[in-house]
């Protein structure tokens, strides 16, 4: 072959070789997931296997960019994102989403969920698709769950033991009308407040406390300035899988089918975590790199306990005083809700917890 015929081959097949590359670069499409757990935290261990499975299951065709922390601002803003289009996946609270979808309120209702099993076999079941049929009209597309913890309360003033307990406190709530109508019923001054905020809020002094899970306010350090913790319970916090309706439905099937393939399994691996970290109640668990074995942290308690907090754990008698406060609550969110849905919701924890001591 002449020198000059094999320059023009050569060239041409470096043209078809940057074809490609360039082609392929452009098809991939980038996907931005926000949210507010910290790392560690199981719901972020979720999100980033929802990350790695869509990747695996696309051949890298689609690469999902997670921002912990609430990187890309508070649940609110992050909500207000995604139903403009400017962001397409996050995980918000269902507190939270009910400023956007009154229905989600249902979830965040205080002391509906005895337990995590009643909680499971309720968000499960048919209720799920209920809930799920009143997103759309307002611009999101529900995928599933991620999940934080039953919310418990820190405050620097007193021990909690009864709702009059909490009168007069300045309590750090999401930015959400049933946790705000929820503690106002019981005399706190409510002080809504994005969670990045929440540390140096405590530190100076602007609020009293907050309502989070015992294991969260650890990891966040809240327990270093809150010295008196109540084991509540009084809220789940699930937070809904959302991504913006007109994306979603630019969405080729296949690629659809892989998204919701990806929030199942967050749900099987937030759950996972969430579980053993209840089991072991440890936190910031290491592997030994000789053995490779993972071994678990302090418990949580320990950890609580060392830094000087006195914790509080309910009766059943406490508890129930808490419940019986709620009462206005739940004839005000009936008529928010809907009576359908919520009698429905009611009906279903009854249900699964008819044969359950």
């Amino acid at each position: 072959m002449k020198k000059g015929n094999k320059f023009l081959v050569y060239g041409a097949f470096f043209t078809i070789v940057l074809f490609f590359v360039f082609t392929n670069a452009s098809a991939k499409m980038v996907v931005k997931f926000g949210h507010v757990a910290p790392p560690f935290h199981g719901q972020s261990v979720g999100v980033e296997h929802f990350a790695k499975f869509v990747m695996e299951k696309t051949n890298g065709e689609v690469e999902v960019r997670t921002y912990p922390m609430g990187q890309l601002g508070g649940e609110r803003s992050m909500a207000e994102q995604v139903q403009s289009g400017s962001l397409q996946l996050a995980a918000i609270t269902s507190a939270v989403m009910s400023n956007f979808v009154p229905q989600a309120s249902l979830i965040p209702l205080p002391f509906v969920f005895p337990d995590r099993r009643t909680a499971y076999a309720v968000l499960d079941s048919e209720i799920r698709e209920k809930l799920f049929s009143y997103f759309p009209a307002k611009g999101f597309m529900p995928l599933g769950f991620t999940e934080n913890e039953f919310r418990d309360l820190t405050n620097s003033k007193r021990p909690i033991r009864k709702p009059s307990d909490l009168k007069g406190l300045k309590i750090r709530l999401m930015e959400s009308p049933v946790y705000i109508d929820t503690f106002k019923q019981m005399g706190v001054n409510p002080v809504p407040m994005p969670f990045p905020e929440v540390y140096n809020a405590l530190q100076q002094g602007v609020i009293d406390g907050q309502d989070n899970p015992l294991y969260t306010s650890v990891l966040m350090k809240f327990t270093e300035v809150n010295k008196y913790v109540t084991i509540t319970h009084h809220i789940l916090t699930e937070c809904f899988i959302i991504a913006n309706l007109d994306w979603w439905n630019s969405l080729p099937a296949r690629i659809q089918k892989i998204m919701r393939e990806a929030a199942y399994q967050v749900e099987i691996v937030n759950r996972g975590h969430t579980l053993r970290d209840m089991l072991s109640m440890s936190v910031m668990s290491k592997k030994d790199p000789k053995t490779g074995k993972v071994k678990p942290g302090p418990s949580i308690y320990a950890v609580a306990r060392k830094q000087k907090v006195q914790i509080i754990e309910l009766t059943p008698a406490e508890r129930e005083a808490f419940k019986k406060a709620m009462t206005p609550v739940y004839s005000k969110y009936r008529s928010v809700i809907g009576a359908d849905l919520f009698d429905a919701f009611m009906a279903k924890i009854k249900e699964v917890n008819k044969y359950a001591k």
